[in-house]
Parts: C-alpha cells; structure tokens; sequence
C-alpha cells in the first residue's frame, strides 16, 4: 500500500514537473533572444540585458523550489498515509461502560467454556477456536501442545483480550473479561512471547519495564533470577549495555532470559508462556527452563511448547487440534493413549527434544 502510494505520487507529478521544465526552458530562451535583439537595436545596455536574465534565472530556480516542495509534502501525506489510517481504524476491542474489579488475591482462576474465535478474514473457513472449556485452579500449571496452526497462540491472545471471542467466555475468578478494563487485565498477567520484544535501551532498563517503580534491589534480584547475571558480567558495560533495536546484540537465550525477568520482576499472578524456550541450543533452554519453574511456582500458568521437556512436568497437559482440546491429562496418562496426538508427539522426540530420522525413515517418506 505505501509503495502504491508514493508510485500515485510520482506518476502525479510527472508531468507537472516535465511541463514546467520544458515551459522555464522555453521562457528562458525567448527572454534572451528578445533581450539581444533589444540591445542590438540600442534600446536597453548591456547591464539590463544582464539583470533580466538574472531575474529570469531567479524566478525559474524559485518556481521549481515551490514545485518540489508540493513533490515533499505529497510524498510525506503518501508516507503517513498508512500509519494515520491505521492509528484512525476503529478497535475491535473496547473497555466497558461500567468495567468491573478483580478482587484482589491470592489465588486466581481461570474458567474457559464454549469459547470460539474466527478470524474475520476467514469467516467461510474453520474457526481458529471451537467450543473450547477448560478450567485452570489457582496455582495450577498447564501446559498446551498440539500441531501448528492448532489455535494454542490464539488462545493467549484471547487470553489478554487482544481480541474477543466470538462465542463462549473467558472469566478470572468468575468474572468475564470482556467486563474488565484491559489495563486492570493485563496488570494480572505475566506474557512472556517466543520472540521477546527489547528496546534499543540497556540491559537493566528492558527488565524495568515489567515495573518501571522497581528498586535498583529488585531489578537484579529478578535478573539473577532469570540466570541474567550469568552473561551480563561478560558484556563491556555490564547492566548498561545497550540490546540494540529489538535486542539485536543478544543471543536468543539471552533475550528469552532478559524477558523472563521483566516477567519475574512484574510479578502478576498469571503466567502465560508462548513457546519462551523455541530455537534454542540445550545449554541455554537449560537456563531458561529453571528460570520459568522459579517464575511459575505459586502462580496460575498457562505454557504454550513445542518441545515436550519444556511442559513434560505440568500439573496437566491440555493437547488442541483443530482448535480444539482433544486430550487433557498429564504426561504419564496421555502417553497411555498410543493413539492419541501426545503420544504421537512425543514419539517424534527423544527426551522431548526432536530426533533425527534414519535413513531407512527418510527413504520410506520420499517413497
């Protein structure tokens, strides 16, 4: 859209520009010949000969600054024509007339029944989410596996309200959160993303931003937490390292680490986890995982994984296909199900790490 944009702009001015090109040109040239002719006959000197042609030359450099001054404004309008009409959308999801409070507790619960979400670009196709229920105890851990595209990253979303179900509800301790202003929403919840999202800003304040009105103590008491301190001593400038835009001059483990204590720091009582240990080596997963079992102890825990180590020791394990549940257990009984989709997961990896076929495997696939 705004390569079509500028392109419009361009193809606009075109031949605005060649038309006064040819016409300062055209002008230029007439005004000298008839100048010559005019001092040849002795009607004005030399000197006005020069002037005139000084002011024409003036007065074409002017023009020509007004034109591309519109070519600037025009190509700036078609600049920000995207993000204005993106800032003037109209959201899908608005805070409540009369919003409702989560008392405030210790145990905190989340109850999912009938929920459904269709993406309104794909209202002839299957839903993302279908008649989906779950409950999860206060202090509970749950782990979400299942195929890509099984709806497990949009069940967060949900989650955190960044968009509304379509059918069904979500409710925190029996209140629906589509009743509950967003701010006072994601106050109670720890996200922690696959791709964690760092500021061109230091070390120390990335993790400040989980609570900007931390003490200096409690920022580097949630980054040893997070194992941080482990490679922070090896940067030059410690804690005052700059990340870099989108925290470019990490590691993946390290940005994953540096997330998990901003989250650790934040210090809400639900904890949603979205693949926070993918495309990592070992070493750093190792880090990383015992990081998240000290963030998640005493918490409501949603964890979202692909490899099975990472949820292998989940209070319950929920497995989604198709958008929607279609086993619940925890490790030991789902593998009991040798039909079932967790087995089958679980079976395509060693230890929860994915294995490398043979080469008998791979002839029977390319067969």
């Amino acid at each position: 859209m705004w390569g079509r944009a500028r392109y419009r702009a361009w193809i606009s001015f075109w031949p605005a520009d060649t038309g006064r090109t040819i016409l300062a040109t055209v002008a230029t040239v007439i005004l000298l010949i008839t100048s010559a002719n005019a001092y040849q006959q002795g009607s004005i000197t030399i000197t006005i000969v020069v002037l005139i042609q000084l002011y024409v030359l003036k007065l074409v450099a002017s023009t020509m600054d007004i034109a591309n001054i519109m070519k600037m404004y025009e190509n700036t309008m078609a600049s920000a024509y995207e993000p204005v009409k993106t800032m003037l959308a109209p959201t899908s999801v608005n805070d409540p007339a009369n919003p409702k409070r989560i008392t405030k507790t210790n145990n905190y619960t989340i109850t999912m029944e009938g929920v459904g979400y269709r993406y309104a670009e794909n209202k002839n196709g299957r839903a993302a989410i279908q008649k989906l229920s779950l409950y999860i105890a206060s202090g509970e851990r749950i782990g979400i596996v299942g195929y890509s595209g099984s709806g497990k990253t949009t069940l967060t979303k949900l989650l955190l309200r960044f968009m509304d179900v379509t059918d069904g509800s979500i409710r925190i301790n029996g209140v629906d959160i589509r009743d509950i202003r967003q701010r006072d929403l994601r106050h109670l919840i720890s996200y922690v993303p696959q791709e964690p999202l760092l500021f061109h800003r230091s070390i120390y304040d990335n993790i400040a931003y989980g609570r900007p009105e931390a003490k200096k103590s409690e920022v580097l008491a949630a980054a040893k937490a997070a194992y941080v301190d482990e490679f922070v001593d090896e940067l030059p400038n410690g804690y005052d390292t700059l990340v870099g835009e989108r925290g470019v001059k990490l590691s993946g483990g390290q940005r994953q680490r540096v997330a998990i204590a901003r989250a650790i720091l934040r210090d809400a009582p639900i904890l949603v986890l979205d693949e926070a240990t993918s495309a990592l080596d070992s070493r750093s997963e190792q880090f990383i995982q015992k990081a998240l079992w000290k963030l998640m102890k005493g918490r409501t825990a949603l964890v979202i994984a692909h490899r099975l180590s990472t949820i292998q020791r989940m209070d319950r394990i929920a497995v989604m296909d198709k958008g929607k549940i279609v086993q619940l257990g925890t490790h030991d009984e789902l593998l009991k199900d040798e039909k079932g989709i967790y087995a089958e997961l679980w079976s395509h990896q060693s230890g929860g790490y994915v294995g490398v076929p043979s080469e008998s495997q791979l002839s029977e696939q390319d067969a």
